[in-house]
Protein backbone atom coordinates (compact mmCIF):
# COMPACT_ATOMS: atom_id res chain seq x y z
CA UNK A 1 0.00 0.00 0.00
CA UNK A 2 1.08 3.24 -0.95
CA UNK A 3 -0.22 5.86 0.93
CA UNK A 4 -0.92 9.75 1.94
CA UNK A 5 0.40 12.83 0.02
CA UNK A 6 2.78 14.65 2.15
CA UNK A 7 1.68 17.74 3.67
CA UNK A 8 -2.16 16.80 2.86
CA UNK A 9 -3.97 15.46 6.72
CA UNK A 10 -5.29 12.26 6.52
CA UNK A 11 -8.99 11.87 7.40
CA UNK A 12 -8.92 11.52 10.93
CA UNK A 13 -11.35 8.60 11.65
CA UNK A 14 -11.29 6.48 8.12
CA UNK A 15 -7.41 6.06 7.31
CA UNK A 16 -7.21 2.48 8.04
CA UNK A 17 -10.67 1.89 6.74
CA UNK A 18 -10.08 2.86 3.44
CA UNK A 19 -6.84 1.05 3.12
CA UNK A 20 -8.73 -1.72 3.86
CA UNK A 21 -11.19 -0.69 0.85
CA UNK A 22 -8.63 0.15 -1.65
CA UNK A 23 -7.30 -3.97 -0.31
CA UNK A 24 -10.83 -5.10 -1.04
CA UNK A 25 -10.31 -4.36 -4.78
CA UNK A 26 -6.88 -6.04 -5.17
CA UNK A 27 -8.38 -9.24 -3.57
CA UNK A 28 -11.81 -8.68 -5.74
CA UNK A 29 -9.28 -9.51 -8.70
CA UNK A 30 -7.90 -6.05 -9.99
CA UNK A 31 -4.30 -5.18 -10.37
CA UNK A 32 -4.05 -2.13 -8.77
CA UNK A 33 -5.94 1.09 -7.35
CA UNK A 34 -5.35 4.67 -6.39
CA UNK A 35 -8.26 6.19 -3.96
CA UNK A 36 -8.81 10.05 -3.02
CA UNK A 37 -11.25 11.07 -0.52
CA UNK A 38 -11.66 14.87 0.24
CA UNK A 39 -14.00 15.40 3.52
CA UNK A 40 -14.45 17.33 6.41
CA UNK A 41 -11.65 15.95 8.25
CA UNK A 42 -9.31 16.92 5.37
CA UNK A 43 -8.34 15.12 2.65
CA UNK A 44 -6.67 10.89 2.28
CA UNK A 45 -5.17 9.27 -0.97
CA UNK A 46 -3.52 6.07 -1.12
CA UNK A 47 -3.26 3.13 -3.49
CA UNK A 48 -3.33 -0.48 -3.56
CA UNK A 49 -2.33 -3.30 -6.06
CA UNK A 50 0.79 -2.92 -8.34
CA UNK A 51 1.48 -0.24 -11.28
CA UNK A 52 2.40 -3.43 -13.75
CA UNK A 53 1.86 -6.94 -13.47
CA UNK A 54 5.11 -8.98 -12.63
CA UNK A 55 6.31 -5.66 -10.58
CA UNK A 56 6.14 -4.77 -6.72
CA UNK A 57 5.95 -0.79 -7.47
CA UNK A 58 1.98 0.51 -6.54
CA UNK A 59 0.14 2.34 -8.68
CA UNK A 60 0.92 6.35 -8.09
CA UNK A 61 -1.67 8.35 -6.46
CA UNK A 62 -0.83 10.61 -9.41
CA UNK A 63 -1.39 8.57 -12.09
CA UNK A 64 -3.15 9.54 -15.53
CA UNK A 65 -5.93 7.02 -16.67
CA UNK A 66 -8.35 6.45 -19.06
CA UNK A 67 -11.78 7.37 -17.48
CA UNK A 68 -14.46 5.97 -19.27
CA UNK A 69 -18.32 6.63 -18.88
CA UNK A 70 -16.81 9.46 -16.26
CA UNK A 71 -16.93 11.48 -19.70
CA UNK A 72 -20.37 11.94 -20.03
CA UNK A 73 -20.78 14.41 -16.65
CA UNK A 74 -18.00 16.66 -17.99
CA UNK A 75 -20.13 16.52 -21.61
CA UNK A 76 -22.94 17.36 -19.95
CA UNK A 77 -21.62 20.07 -17.70
CA UNK A 78 -20.39 21.32 -20.96
CA UNK A 79 -23.63 21.57 -22.67
CA UNK A 80 -25.50 22.96 -19.88
CA UNK A 81 -22.55 25.87 -20.04
CA UNK A 82 -23.76 26.73 -23.25
CA UNK A 83 -27.36 25.89 -22.58
CA UNK A 84 -26.61 28.90 -19.57
CA UNK A 85 -24.87 30.95 -21.98
CA UNK A 86 -28.55 31.05 -23.89
CA UNK A 87 -26.85 29.52 -27.43
CA UNK A 88 -29.38 26.44 -26.74
CA UNK A 89 -32.41 25.37 -24.76
CA UNK A 90 -32.59 22.48 -23.09
CA UNK A 91 -35.67 21.50 -24.41
CA UNK A 92 -34.52 22.55 -28.05
CA UNK A 93 -34.53 20.08 -30.85
CA UNK A 94 -31.25 18.68 -31.90
CA UNK A 95 -32.22 17.92 -35.46
CA UNK A 96 -31.92 21.48 -36.92
CA UNK A 97 -28.19 21.67 -35.81
CA UNK A 98 -26.68 18.36 -36.93
CA UNK A 99 -28.93 18.43 -40.30
CA UNK A 100 -26.73 15.65 -41.93
CA UNK A 101 -28.20 12.60 -39.79
CA UNK A 102 -32.38 13.30 -40.44
CA UNK A 103 -32.44 12.81 -36.83
CA UNK A 104 -36.50 12.56 -35.40
CA UNK A 105 -37.31 16.00 -35.32
CA UNK A 106 -38.65 15.40 -31.46
CA UNK A 107 -35.10 14.81 -29.71
CA UNK A 108 -33.95 17.23 -27.59
CA UNK A 109 -30.69 18.48 -25.97
CA UNK A 110 -32.55 17.06 -22.60
CA UNK A 111 -33.13 13.68 -23.73
CA UNK A 112 -29.56 13.82 -25.10
CA UNK A 113 -28.17 14.28 -22.07
CA UNK A 114 -30.73 12.12 -19.86
CA UNK A 115 -30.46 9.04 -22.04
CA UNK A 116 -34.34 9.55 -22.96
CA UNK A 117 -33.89 10.00 -26.89
CA UNK A 118 -34.25 6.51 -27.95
CA UNK A 119 -31.10 6.33 -29.94
CA UNK A 120 -29.68 2.79 -30.28
CA UNK A 121 -26.52 2.59 -28.45
CA UNK A 122 -23.71 2.07 -31.20
CA UNK A 123 -21.51 -0.49 -28.91
CA UNK A 124 -23.74 -2.73 -28.41
CA UNK A 125 -27.73 -3.00 -26.75
CA UNK A 126 -29.50 -5.96 -24.57
CA UNK A 127 -32.38 -7.36 -26.22
CA UNK A 128 -35.72 -8.27 -25.04
CA UNK A 129 -33.90 -11.31 -23.18
CA UNK A 130 -31.50 -9.34 -21.67
CA UNK A 131 -28.53 -11.12 -23.90
CA UNK A 132 -26.18 -8.50 -25.02
CA UNK A 133 -26.34 -7.74 -28.85
CA UNK A 134 -22.40 -6.30 -29.79
CA UNK A 135 -22.60 -3.24 -32.08
CA UNK A 136 -19.17 -1.98 -33.18
CA UNK A 137 -16.34 -4.23 -31.55
CA UNK A 138 -16.00 -3.46 -27.61
CA UNK A 139 -15.80 -6.71 -25.80
CA UNK A 140 -13.98 -9.55 -26.24
CA UNK A 141 -11.38 -10.49 -29.31
CA UNK A 142 -12.91 -8.33 -31.74
CA UNK A 143 -12.52 -5.30 -29.08
CA UNK A 144 -8.42 -6.57 -28.81
CA UNK A 145 -7.67 -6.19 -32.96
CA UNK A 146 -9.31 -3.16 -33.34
CA UNK A 147 -8.48 -1.10 -30.41
CA UNK A 148 -6.23 1.07 -32.17
CA UNK A 149 -8.72 1.86 -34.93
CA UNK A 150 -9.29 5.61 -35.51
CA UNK A 151 -13.48 6.66 -35.59
CA UNK A 152 -14.64 9.82 -36.71
CA UNK A 153 -17.57 10.63 -34.94
CA UNK A 154 -19.89 10.27 -38.13
CA UNK A 155 -19.38 6.91 -38.02
CA UNK A 156 -20.55 5.80 -34.77
CA UNK A 157 -24.07 8.50 -35.02
CA UNK A 158 -24.32 6.67 -38.60
CA UNK A 159 -24.17 2.75 -37.30
CA UNK A 160 -26.39 4.20 -34.45
CA UNK A 161 -28.94 5.12 -37.13
CA UNK A 162 -29.15 2.61 -39.04
CA UNK A 163 -30.78 0.47 -36.18
CA UNK A 164 -34.50 0.61 -35.33
CA UNK A 165 -34.49 3.38 -32.19
CA UNK A 166 -35.03 1.79 -28.79
CA UNK A 167 -38.87 3.43 -28.24
CA UNK A 168 -40.28 7.14 -28.59
CA UNK A 169 -38.01 10.06 -28.11
CA UNK A 170 -39.11 10.70 -24.71
CA UNK A 171 -41.41 7.97 -23.55
CA UNK A 172 -38.30 5.81 -21.80
CA UNK A 173 -34.92 5.63 -20.93
CA UNK A 174 -32.03 3.68 -22.02
CA UNK A 175 -28.33 4.26 -21.33
CA UNK A 176 -27.16 4.98 -25.18
CA UNK A 177 -23.50 6.08 -26.00
CA UNK A 178 -24.71 7.95 -29.05
CA UNK A 179 -26.13 10.14 -27.18
CA UNK A 180 -23.41 11.66 -25.99
CA UNK A 181 -21.40 11.46 -29.33
CA UNK A 182 -24.94 13.85 -30.76
CA UNK A 183 -24.00 15.98 -27.54
CA UNK A 184 -20.40 16.57 -28.33
CA UNK A 185 -21.89 16.94 -32.27
CA UNK A 186 -24.12 19.56 -31.00
CA UNK A 187 -21.40 21.40 -29.35
CA UNK A 188 -19.29 21.84 -32.67
CA UNK A 189 -22.01 23.00 -34.53
CA UNK A 190 -23.66 25.46 -31.90
CA UNK A 191 -19.29 26.83 -31.49
CA UNK A 192 -17.53 26.71 -34.57
CA UNK A 193 -14.60 24.71 -32.47
CA UNK A 194 -14.20 21.16 -31.58
CA UNK A 195 -15.15 19.18 -28.78
CA UNK A 196 -11.60 18.98 -27.35
CA UNK A 197 -11.24 22.98 -28.18
CA UNK A 198 -14.36 24.10 -26.15
CA UNK A 199 -13.78 21.49 -23.07
CA UNK A 200 -10.75 23.03 -22.84
CA UNK A 201 -12.66 26.90 -22.99
CA UNK A 202 -15.03 26.28 -20.51
CA UNK A 203 -14.31 23.88 -17.99
CA UNK A 204 -10.64 22.33 -18.06
CA UNK A 205 -8.68 25.31 -18.20
CA UNK A 206 -10.93 27.86 -16.03
CA UNK A 207 -10.84 25.28 -12.76
CA UNK A 208 -6.89 24.21 -13.84
CA UNK A 209 -7.65 20.81 -14.87
CA UNK A 210 -4.14 20.34 -16.12
CA UNK A 211 -3.85 16.57 -16.04
CA UNK A 212 -7.22 16.07 -18.03
CA UNK A 213 -7.38 15.79 -21.98
CA UNK A 214 -9.63 15.00 -24.68
CA UNK A 215 -7.37 12.53 -26.56
CA UNK A 216 -9.02 12.16 -30.12
CA UNK A 217 -7.04 9.51 -31.91
CA UNK A 218 -4.03 9.62 -28.64
CA UNK A 219 -3.43 6.21 -27.94
CA UNK A 220 -0.89 6.81 -25.35
CA UNK A 221 -1.62 7.30 -21.67
CA UNK A 222 0.20 11.24 -21.69
CA UNK A 223 2.22 10.94 -17.91
CA UNK A 224 2.66 8.52 -15.37
CA UNK A 225 0.39 5.56 -15.39
CA UNK A 226 -0.60 2.30 -14.02
CA UNK A 227 -0.86 -0.83 -16.77
CA UNK A 228 -4.51 -1.79 -17.69
CA UNK A 229 -4.78 -5.30 -19.03
CA UNK A 230 -7.26 -7.28 -20.60
CA UNK A 231 -8.59 -10.98 -20.37
CA UNK A 232 -9.77 -12.25 -22.98
CA UNK A 233 -10.67 -15.88 -24.58
CA UNK A 234 -8.73 -16.69 -28.31
CA UNK A 235 -9.36 -20.00 -29.83
CA UNK A 236 -10.71 -21.21 -26.64
CA UNK A 237 -8.00 -20.17 -24.96
CA UNK A 238 -7.62 -17.38 -22.03
CA UNK A 239 -5.40 -14.90 -22.82
CA UNK A 240 -4.30 -11.58 -21.31
CA UNK A 241 -2.59 -8.56 -22.85
CA UNK A 242 -1.41 -4.40 -21.76
CA UNK A 243 -4.14 -2.64 -22.89
CA UNK A 244 -2.39 0.60 -21.73
CA UNK A 245 -2.68 1.71 -25.27
CA UNK A 246 -5.79 2.26 -26.78
CA UNK A 247 -8.28 4.66 -29.17
CA UNK A 248 -11.05 5.67 -27.57
CA UNK A 249 -12.50 7.53 -30.32
CA UNK A 250 -15.13 4.36 -30.48
CA UNK A 251 -16.26 6.23 -27.33
CA UNK A 252 -16.02 10.29 -28.82
CA UNK A 253 -18.15 12.25 -26.26
CA UNK A 254 -19.12 9.43 -24.03
CA UNK A 255 -16.54 7.97 -22.37
CA UNK A 256 -12.71 8.73 -24.60
CA UNK A 257 -11.24 11.43 -21.54
CA UNK A 258 -7.92 10.84 -19.51
CA UNK A 259 -7.63 12.15 -16.11
CA UNK A 260 -6.13 11.93 -12.51
CA UNK A 261 -7.79 11.30 -9.41
CA UNK A 262 -7.16 14.88 -8.42
CA UNK A 263 -8.86 16.64 -11.13
CA UNK A 264 -11.95 14.63 -10.97
CA UNK A 265 -12.35 15.88 -7.35
CA UNK A 266 -11.48 19.49 -8.47
CA UNK A 267 -13.69 19.30 -11.47
CA UNK A 268 -16.46 17.37 -8.84
CA UNK A 269 -16.05 19.46 -6.47
CA UNK A 270 -16.73 22.79 -8.39
CA UNK A 271 -19.73 21.30 -10.24
CA UNK A 272 -20.92 20.69 -7.53
CA UNK A 273 -20.33 23.25 -5.67
CA UNK A 274 -22.43 25.73 -8.24
CA UNK A 275 -18.94 27.09 -9.58
CA UNK A 276 -19.38 25.73 -13.15
CA UNK A 277 -22.93 26.04 -13.64
CA UNK A 278 -26.14 28.29 -12.54
CA UNK A 279 -27.93 26.73 -9.40
CA UNK A 280 -31.49 26.01 -11.37
CA UNK A 281 -29.32 24.04 -14.13
CA UNK A 282 -27.45 22.25 -11.50
CA UNK A 283 -30.37 21.04 -9.72
CA UNK A 284 -31.90 19.57 -12.79
CA UNK A 285 -28.72 17.90 -13.66
CA UNK A 286 -29.11 16.39 -9.92
CA UNK A 287 -32.50 15.53 -10.23
CA UNK A 288 -33.09 11.86 -10.86
CA UNK A 289 -35.61 10.50 -13.48
CA UNK A 290 -36.65 7.11 -14.93
CA UNK A 291 -35.46 3.46 -14.63
CA UNK A 292 -32.15 4.82 -13.89
CA UNK A 293 -32.29 7.11 -11.64
CA UNK A 294 -30.05 9.28 -14.14
CA UNK A 295 -30.52 13.47 -14.11
CA UNK A 296 -28.46 15.48 -16.87
CA UNK A 297 -25.52 13.53 -16.92
CA UNK A 298 -25.45 12.02 -13.07
CA UNK A 299 -26.89 9.02 -11.68
CA UNK A 300 -28.57 10.29 -8.46
CA UNK A 301 -28.37 6.73 -5.74
CA UNK A 302 -30.62 6.83 -2.26
CA UNK A 303 -27.94 4.23 -0.20
CA UNK A 304 -31.16 2.94 2.26
CA UNK A 305 -31.79 2.84 5.81
CA UNK A 306 -28.53 0.53 6.23
CA UNK A 307 -26.16 2.69 5.19
CA UNK A 308 -28.05 5.87 7.16
CA UNK A 309 -30.18 6.98 4.11
CA UNK A 310 -27.31 9.16 2.37
CA UNK A 311 -27.78 10.14 -0.89
CA UNK A 312 -25.02 10.22 -3.24
CA UNK A 313 -24.25 10.98 -7.04
CA UNK A 314 -21.78 10.31 -9.67
CA UNK A 315 -20.75 8.86 -12.94
CA UNK A 316 -18.59 5.69 -12.78
CA UNK A 317 -16.68 4.41 -16.05
CA UNK A 318 -15.15 2.48 -17.60
CA UNK A 319 -13.17 2.15 -20.39
CA UNK A 320 -13.58 -1.06 -23.29
CA UNK A 321 -10.40 -2.58 -21.16
CA UNK A 322 -8.33 -2.30 -18.49
CA UNK A 323 -9.39 1.19 -16.75
CA UNK A 324 -12.17 2.27 -14.72
CA UNK A 325 -12.88 5.33 -12.99
CA UNK A 326 -15.20 6.48 -10.04
CA UNK A 327 -16.55 9.76 -9.17
CA UNK A 328 -19.25 10.16 -6.35
CA UNK A 329 -19.68 12.81 -3.75
CA UNK A 330 -22.15 14.15 -1.54
CA UNK A 331 -24.98 16.08 -3.85
CA UNK A 332 -23.03 19.40 -2.54
CA UNK A 333 -20.16 17.94 -2.84
CA UNK A 334 -19.28 17.99 0.64
CA UNK A 335 -17.40 14.66 0.37
CA UNK A 336 -15.68 13.40 -2.82
CA UNK A 337 -14.38 10.11 -4.01
CA UNK A 338 -12.60 9.87 -6.69
CA UNK A 339 -10.42 6.88 -8.03
CA UNK A 340 -8.40 5.45 -10.68
CA UNK A 341 -8.86 0.86 -11.35
CA UNK A 342 -6.87 -0.77 -13.36
CA UNK A 343 -7.53 -5.01 -14.30
CA UNK A 344 -4.90 -7.51 -13.94
CA UNK A 345 -5.10 -11.14 -15.33
CA UNK A 346 -6.87 -12.67 -12.14
CA UNK A 347 -9.69 -15.80 -13.33
CA UNK A 348 -12.51 -13.97 -11.79
CA UNK A 349 -14.36 -11.51 -14.03
CA UNK A 350 -14.05 -7.98 -12.13
CA UNK A 351 -18.05 -7.20 -13.44
CA UNK A 352 -18.80 -9.81 -10.70
CA UNK A 353 -16.77 -9.16 -7.80
CA UNK A 354 -16.74 -5.27 -8.29
CA UNK A 355 -19.95 -4.50 -6.73
CA UNK A 356 -19.36 -5.62 -3.64
CA UNK A 357 -16.32 -4.78 -3.44
CA UNK A 358 -17.40 -1.04 -4.43
CA UNK A 359 -20.47 -1.22 -1.64
CA UNK A 360 -18.12 -1.72 1.05
CA UNK A 361 -16.20 1.57 -0.18
CA UNK A 362 -18.78 3.62 -0.45
CA UNK A 363 -20.12 3.10 3.14
CA UNK A 364 -16.89 3.38 4.42
CA UNK A 365 -16.72 7.19 2.63
CA UNK A 366 -20.31 7.90 2.74
CA UNK A 367 -21.82 6.18 5.48
CA UNK A 368 -20.38 7.95 8.85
Amino acid sequence: MSVIEQGRPELQQGGPELQQAAQDFIAAGFAGIQLRVRGEAGEWAGSAGVRELGASEPPSTAGLFWIGSTTKTFVAALVLHLVADGVIGLDSPVAEHLPRFGLDGRITVRMLLQHTSGVHNCTGELDDQGEFVPGLPSIGKPWVENRFHAYRPDELVEFALAKPARFEPGTDQSYSNTNYTLAVLLVEALTGRTYAEEMRRRVLHPLGLRDTVVPGDLSELPGPHAHGYYRYQDGGEWTVVDVSRQNLSLLCGAGDMISTTRDLQAFFGALLGGRLLPGPLLEQMRTPHGMLGYGLGLFVQELGPESGNATIVHHNGGAPGGYGALMIATPGGERILTAGLTTGDADSDPAQTFPAALDRLIKAVFCH
